[in-house]
């Protein structure tokens, strides 16, 4: 019989502690499910992958499996003549007597006609660990299905809604405000079907904020330049700046410059999870040269020049 290293096929340490087992397992899940992978192999893999997590997540059989490898490892290193002696390891713990309790089959945790059943490594091992008279079968959890969506925005400001198709079916997706690029928006129990009866999977729609013409955004707050004349540059005034919500008057003090920032309190973009608080805009000043000048407007001009 082959010995079968489950952390080499997990891909993790042998002192992994059961929260980096777990999202090992998920992530190969992913990988192999043969929902979504159709490639030569990947339905084996799969399945070694989901009895090396039976093993490790479970303390008694990872306890009895650890005990087995320090075994099998100093055997190995030893090199003592003769195949590797398993009769102690087939039934039981290591002293424990040996008493024959008839257990379900194992191997219908995937099923004959589905996935196949565990190997015979696991079956010789493990075999009625899990309690007397009892038929195992693992529910596994379908597939996280990702999707990308497009909103402006506008709609990042507000909210907005999608419809998806989705088995046939029409789905309304709301994205609520405040979502950022890169924001996942789940839909619980729309994903790949579970294995076994187990439950769907989710949906994600990763949503991409798309680049808007006036504004500029940094995490809830906004940037945009906003036009000044310069007589109001200079005597004073107020000028009127577009936002999201609409215009809103800007008192100019006088003499500004070019580049000088202006901060709007809450004008900017609601907080993902507290809607009602909100980011600023920043509005930074972009002086207006005047043009076609009278003749009379240059000699009041040259009348400045020679006063300074």
């Amino acid at each position: 019989m082959e010995y079968k290293d489950y952390y080499e096929i997990l891909g993790v340490g042998r002192n992994a502690t059961k929260k980096e087992i777990k999202q090992a397992y998920r992530r190969l899940a992913r990988q192999y499910h043969p929902d979504v992978n159709k490639s030569p192999g990947a339905e084996e893999r799969f399945k070694e992958i989901n009895e090396a997590h039976q093993v490790l997540s479970d303390p008694e059989k990872r306890r009895k499996y650890d005990q087995l490898g320090d075994s099998w490892y100093r055997w190995q290193q030893q090199g003592v003549p003769g195949g590797f002696d398993w009769s102690q390891w087939t039934t039981g713990f290591p002293g424990e007597r040996r008493v024959r309790v008839e257990y379900g089959d194992l191997s219908d945790l995937f099923g004959q006609g589905g996935l196949g059943g565990f190997s015979d490594f696991f079956e010789s091992i493990f075999r009625g660990m899990g309690g007397p008279r009892t038929r195992q079968r693992m529910r596994t959890r379908g597939q996280d299905y990702e999707q990308s969506v497009e909103i402006t925005l506008e709609e990042a400001l507000r909210g907005s809604t999608r419809v998806l198709q989705r088995d046939g079916q029409q789905l309304e997706v709301k994205i609520p405000s405040g979502v950022k690029t890169g924001s996942r928006v789940r839909m619980a129990g729309q994903g790949g079907r579970g294995i076994r009866g187990g439950p769907r999977g989710d949906l994600y729609l990763k949503v991409k904020v798309l680049p808007h013409p006036d504004f500029e955004r940094k995490e809830d707050d906004l940037y945009r330049d906003v036009d000044v004349d310069l007589y109001t540059a200079v005597l004073a005034g107020e000028v009127r700046v577009p936002t999201l919500d609409g215009g809103v008057m800007l008192k100019i003090p006088s003499e500004t410059s070019g580049g000088r920032v202006f901060r709007l309190r809450g004008k900017g973009m609601p907080k993902l999870r507290s809607p009602q608080q909100r980011g600023d805009l920043y509005v930074t000043v972009r002086i207006q040269i005047p043009r076609n000048l009278s003749a009379r407007e240059k000699d009041l001009f040259s009348e400045l020049v020679r006063l300074r």
